[in-house]
């Protein structure tokens, strides 16, 4: 029966929006960060966008990213996420197998909240970004 599958937690496995600066043009780039101790194996990501824009519904491409490996405490970059995108709400759908399991989790960032004013230190990227665990 349904309450019979055991569905693990993910934890201690994120997705960051960091500003970065390339040839005086700040670009906003996803990672995944893996804050765990563990090696994250078979490691895929599905991106989309989705929302509103000048009052029309609009749904982006979905991207899919094969990530491989991920070691302890580390991050890897995903994609970039261009001004267009920061406007609609943008979800990462992050899959892995940890211990021969395999764990899965919904990262969605909301329409506008990746911004300046909710930029906080993370430390495994050296930098700040707007972060979601």
């Amino acid at each position: 029966m349904k309450k019979d599958i055991e569905i693990p937690k993910v934890e201690n496995v994120a997705v960051a929006v960091v500003p970065e600066v390339e040839k005086g043009i700040k670009i906003w780039r996803a990672y995944l960060v893996n804050f765990s101790d563990n090696h994250l194996e078979g490691v895929l990501v599905n991106s989309k966008g989705y929302g509103l824009k000048d009052g029309e519904q609009v749904k982006t491409s979905v991207l899919r990213h094969f990530l491989d490996e991920m070691p302890p405490k580390s991050a890897k970059r995903i994609e970039q996420v261009t001004d267009e995108l920061r406007g609609l709400s943008n979800e990462f759908w992050v899959s892995f197998y940890l211990n021969k399991k395999m764990y899965d989790k919904k990262y969605v960032f909301l329409a506008e909240s990746i911004a300046e004013q909710n930029l906080s230190q993370i430390d495994v990227l050296g930098a700040k970004g707007v972060l979601i665990k």
